[in-house]
């Protein structure tokens, strides 16, 4: 399977002023066309941080995403990273040049701030952002977009094309009102017989009543509907109220 991670790029992430909404989105998109997201690291708009979390992602994983830092302020320093990162100088594209004359029809207001959101490292294939025109862009395996959810969401939609895509993973819920630690040992008994598929264990409470929710994911139907089967006989054996739960996956 295909593996993916995500840099989330921003001070107002980590100061809580801003919360993140990417990462359910991306998770969610890579999980429907059979890519692992397998990590989410949220950084600083610091220079160095941003080369060496880039340069270790890129060479772990299939794809790296980065959200955040390619406005037009001087905080928004990811593009400069990026080129940094990949030995490449940073350049002016000239196609993105055009988009943003294209979006702002007075002249005067293509300041040279708002053409810094054209600078990418050379030879970077730009990614179409339909709603502000300041294009995201590919390097490599790496995809460089925005941070806004909106414009993100969107220039996702646009790159989706040329991503590497796996075998979805699908997903099965068994729901079980007592405590997860009833079903610790018996539960790992499972996992070990049943290594294809994953199995979480997700304490709750619901009106007042404590419970479990077992949610079992695997790109293999089989082997997931057979571990599925195995908890539901895990769980049969206590005296508690337990169904399977329609999968949001």
């Amino acid at each position: 399977m295909s593996s993916a991670c995500l840099i989330i790029i921003g001070n107002e992430i980590l100061s809580g002023r801003t919360q993140d909404l990417n990462l359910a989105f991306l998770g969610k998109r890579m999980n429907e066309i059979g890519i692992r997201l397998v990590e989410a690291r949220v950084i600083a708009d610091d220079f160095e941080t941003i080369i060496n979390t880039l340069n270790e992602c890129r060479n772990k994983y299939d794809h790296v995403f980065t959200t955040g830092g390619i406005g037009p302020t001087h905080d928004d320093i990811t593009s400069a990273a990026v080129a940094e990162a990949f030995g490449l100088p940073l350049i002016r594209d000239p196609e993105a040049v055009a988009l943003l004359c294209q979006h702002y029809a007075n002249a005067e207001d293509l300041n040279e701030q708002r053409l810094k959101m054209c600078e990418v490292p050379e030879g970077a294939i730009l990614v179409d952002n339909p709603i502000s025109k300041a294009p995201g862009y590919q390097i490599g395996n790496v995809f460089v977009l925005a941070g806004v959810p909106r414009i993100m969401q969107a220039m996702y939609e646009a790159l989706k094309e040329r991503l590497i895509p796996g075998k979805p993973m699908k997903s099965r819920t068994i729901v079980a009102f007592m405590g997860e630690g009833s079903l610790a040992k018996g539960l790992g008994d499972v996992q070990n017989a049943h290594s294809e598929t994953e199995i979480g264990s997700y304490p709750f409470i619901r009106n007042g009543k404590l419970g479990t929710a077992l949610v079992l994911r695997g790109a293999d139907q089989d082997a997931l509907n057979e571990a599925t089967e195995a908890v539901t006989e895990l769980v049969s054996g206590f005296d508690v109220e337990h169904f399977e739960e329609s999968s949001a996956e």
